[in-house]
């Protein structure tokens, strides 16, 4: 294990970063998986407005999904949600960050 991946481990298994979600790919059985919320806000421009949206992103390791696809469910503290978008991973291809919306 390289010194980026054992960094993830710990981040994502830091109780008070990772918090345990289930993943459920489109078809497939639920597999408990940890995830780093994201919650950030997103401004765009639009003319000259600035238009205010509440996005919920999380990252996911892809040593524990491999392939997340859009319409794939995400279900953290209760609370489902759906991948939206085309997942991004990062630069050592070790983590995901998808883009959620409620189920």
């Amino acid at each position: 294990m390289n010194a980026f991946a054992a960094a993830i481990g710990a981040l994502f298994g830091d109780p008070n970063m990772g918090r345990d979600a289930v993943y459920i790919a489109d078809g497939g059985a639920p597999v408990l998986v940890r995830a780093v919320a994201r919650r950030a806000d997103a401004i765009t421009d639009f003319g000259d407005a600035r238009l205010w949206s509440e996005t919920t992103r999380i990252d996911l390791r892809v040593v524990e999904v491999a392939n997340p696809r859009p319409g794939d469910r995400i279900e953290i503290d209760g609370d489902a949600f759906l991948i939206q978008g085309e997942p991004v991973r990062d630069r050592e291809r070790l983590v995901w960050t998808v883009d959620l919306r409620p189920a």
